[in-house]
């Protein structure tokens, strides 16, 4: 009985990793993603500064 227990507290840990390696691909991938699409925006923005200086 105790040897259940155990098990099924690693299968819960395991399953809470996996979840939270998923969230954190969704978020990389958002980012990369709107990082992409503003790229060019950025770069100029940032263009901007150096010029400043």
């Amino acid at each position: 009985m105790l040897s259940l227990v155990k098990r099924l507290l690693v299968e819960e840990e395991g399953q809470g990793m996996a979840e939270y390696g998923l969230i954190l691909a969704l978020v990389a991938i958002a980012v990369i993603t709107v990082l992409g699409l503003m790229g060019g925006s950025i770069k100029d923005k940032f263009q901007e500064v150096i010029d400043a200086l």
